[in-house]
């Protein structure tokens, strides 16, 4: 019996690794999306201020070409002067040149503001390109890191399991089924130590009768409160 209850000690810590490494395990993919929600975010921001910057960069273009255009107006409207002949024609060609000449005015004002804009949001775009070739790096070394967690988790079950495999084949049958039933109803735990006359499972006290025989192996004993196989524990070392 005392070999019988070793295994199902040895069983009981497998399980639990299998449990806690399985729990890992299925919070890699959230973390995974959440590492890729992440980056897809931090791509989605630059993308806006590159967007900003060539907007910027077109309109500061298209008011350049207008500005050009007035130039070529007021050359072609200097020009005509030369050739009117009536003052009343001289004087509606001064005021076209007036007119035009405003209008540029404010479109070299224009393409000031604009080169302006576009040389502090080029700062700002040289200083976030930085800072994502190295979220970039980051986020490859993350994804990797996690990758290589999982596989590692994947290679410990598979482990675990085999390991589980040949212990089973040790074990009685019926206390193999009784073990079995016990951690599906006990949420996973089956054998439990006690100490102190208190059951490690429920936290329960159990009879001082009972402590005795646990701890003299007298048969394969159970927790009176919660039903677990219980075995004795000498815990002055873990105090």
């Amino acid at each position: 019996m005392k070999e019988q209850l070793s295994f199902l000690i040895a069983l009981q810590k497998l399980d639990l690794e299998i449990s806690k490494v399985s729990l890992k395990k299925k919070e890699l993919p959230v973390k995974r999306a959440k590492l890729d929600e992440d980056f897809e975010k931090l791509k989605a921001d630059i993308e806006e201020v590159r967007k900003r910057y060539e907007a910027l960069q077109r309109s500061r273009k298209e008011k350049e070409d207008r500005l050009k255009r007035g130039q070529e107006a007021i050359t072609k409207a200097k020009d005509r002067l030369l050739e009117v002949k009536t003052n009343k024609e001289y004087q509606a060609v001064l005021k076209e040149i007036e007119i035009i000449e405003a209008k540029n005015s404010e479109i070299e004002d224009e393409v000031i503001k604009a080169l302006e804009d576009i040389d502090q949001l080029k700062i700002t775009l040289d200083k976030e390109e930085k800072e994502f070739d190295i979220r970039c790096r980051q986020y490859e070394r993350d994804k990797n890191n996690l990758e290589e967690e999982a596989a590692s988790k994947e290679a410990a079950l598979l482990s675990y399991q085999q390991r589980v495999f040949e212990l089973k084949k040790q074990i009685d049958g019926e206390l193999l089924k009784r073990y079995e039933t016990i951690k599906r109803i006990r949420n996973g735990l089956a054998v439990v130590s006690v100490w102190k006359e208190v059951c490690q499972g429920c936290h329960m006290n159990i009879p001082p009768q009972l402590y005795n025989d646990v701890q003299k192996l007298e048969g394969l004993l159970s927790c009176p409160n919660c039903n677990r196989i219980i075995y004795w524990q000498n815990q002055n070392n873990n105090a």
